[in-house]
């Protein structure tokens, strides 16, 4: 696990495609990882060759009660999800790519402008149950 209060004190980054910037609370800029989700994303996004980019990584409790109806807890706070802007075909090889790989939970929102694909690690639990598929 990589935990650090802001992004900036990150002393050791592993995956050359997603930035601790990318990846830290949009709300105030900590960061927490957890190292098994990363090299799975970095293998996910290895696999399908295009860029992920990632609209949210982790999140604080606090945040994510502002912004996400899981209040302070889910697999955002955990750092083992992240919200990958795609749309179209691309949508579609990484969701079978990230269900190859490992990934457990899949939150999809393909209307409107802000499409994106929501993939976690979330351990399995009678409130949560993994495997998991949802929309938006």
């Amino acid at each position: 696990m990589i935990e650090v209060t802001n992004w900036k004190n990150v002393k050791e980054w592993r995956w050359p495609d997603f930035s601790p910037y990318e990846m830290a609370c949009k709300g105030d800029g900590s960061l927490r990882v957890d190292e098994t989700f990363m090299d799975t994303i970095q293998a996910v996004r290895n696999a399908v060759k295009f860029p992920m980019p990632v609209t949210s990584g982790y999140r604080s409790p606090a945040y994510n009660a502002k912004v996400s109806d899981t209040g302070e807890g889910g697999p955002h706070t955990l750092g083992l999800a992240a919200d990958i802007a795609v749309s179209g075909p691309r949508a579609i090889t990484l969701l079978l790519v990230a269900m190859q790989l490992g990934m457990r939970g899949f939150g999809i929102s393909q209307k409107g402008t802000a499409r994106f694909i929501h993939l976690d690690m979330a351990p399995n639990s009678p409130q949560s149950p993994r495997p998991a598929l949802w929309s938006y």
